[in-house]
């Protein structure tokens, strides 16, 4: 039967993040308000992960010992995940899609800093395994500022198919700079939740219900901060349009799908590789909007792709190779205790 691997996840869940972008921003658009969002979509989420966590650990003969260290832990992420939640779609209201995965590229570099202050990644540039993936990084951020800012000749040209769609993936608002800065706060916040993160899986290895206590938090955050911050009591009112769609998606996808699976991830291969998959986001934002919106391929679209290419490549390769050094050691120091054990006495 056909297992899907991390990197297969990560590519899975970069496409749908591109997805949920254009749904909240159509949403904004008419109104919603990104408080009402935040808190309903946490809430929703619960109503999934409960019954996913009831089904999973009830096949489970046994299951992580939940702590008083462990929930003070969730509780830090709850903080960091609420505030990252709230910038994100703020910055996605002032700006658009496209910036917030344009921004959304800062966070690997924020992710390996880090990662090397936590001492979650070891950094000896002696070794090729460190020197791929710093360069990697830098790579890959380099990429993503070409694809933001170079534009260059066009290759090809196609007509628009769905102006609606377009304007919304490419709307000005007046307050752009605004929320380019709330969307680079979110890529610190989020380079920092998948610290934390990492740091409760390592001790907690229980995907669904640290994702579930997680939303538990968040939804009673949020809901403080928002009954304080919207004035306007028939924000909370829904209809059956796309604010209820987007609702849904977010509690579906990104709050339930997407933090599990992240976690899953963290846990196997740890923060940065995870990180390292967020400038994918904004070469699938470019092909999307070619082949639904008929937008124009420009030369620094390829050339910035090529250039994340490369940098993804070269930081996969120095996991691949850390991860043979770990098993190397590993055979020759179980190879040497027999040898140990078992030598004559002088």
């Amino acid at each position: 039967m056909w297992s899907p691997s991390v990197t297969e996840v990560m590519v899975m869940l970069e496409f749908l993040d591109v997805g949920l972008n254009t749904v909240t921003k159509a949403a904004m658009s008419g109104g919603m308000s990104h408080f009402v969002l935040v808190v309903y979509s946490n809430i929703l989420a619960i109503f999934f992960l409960v019954p996913c966590s009831f089904i999973f650990y009830s096949r489970q003969r046994s299951r992580p010992q939940l702590t008083c260290s462990i929930v003070y832990r969730i509780f830090i992420l709850s903080l960091v995940s609420c505030c990252g939640q709230m910038f994100h779609y703020i910055g996605i209201e002032y700006s658009s899609p496209t910036l917030a995965s344009a921004m959304i590229d800062l966070t690997p570099g924020f992710t390996f800093i880090l990662a090397i202050i936590s001492r979650m990644e070891n950094l000896d540039l002696r070794v090729q395994s460190s020197q791929a993936k710093s360069i990697g990084t830098l790579v890959l951020m380099t990429g993503a500022l070409i694809v933001t800012l170079y534009k260059g000749l066009p290759i090809t040209v196609a007509p628009s198919t769905n102006k609606l769609l377009k304007e919304i993936m490419l709307s000005s608002q007046s307050n752009w700079v605004l929320g380019g800065f709330f969307l680079a706060l979110h890529s610190v916040i989020l380079a920092s939740y998948y610290i934390v993160q990492t740091w409760i899986i390592r001790d907690y290895p229980a995907e669904l219900m640290v994702t579930l206590i997680c939303c538990i938090f968040v939804s009673i955050l949020s809901a403080i901060v928002s009954l304080v911050a919207e004035k306007d009591a028939n924000a909370w009112r829904l209809k059956p349009n796309i604010n209820l769609m987007a609702i849904g998606y977010s509690a579906a996808f990104a709050l339930s799908l997407r933090s599990v699976l992240h976690t899953w991830a963290l846990k196997k291969k740890g923060p940065v590789y995870v990180s390292m998959f967020k400038p994918l986001g904004m070469v699938i934002a470019i092909v999307s909007g070619v082949a639904f919106l008929g937008d124009t391929i420009y030369l620094g679209s390829l050339v910035g792709a090529a250039t994340i290419a490369l940098g993804f490549y070269a930081v996969i390769w120095g996991q691949a190779q850390e991860k043979l050094m770990v098993d190397d050691n590993e055979i020759c120091s179980f190879i040497k205790s027999p040898l140990k054990k078992f030598s004559p006495a002088k």
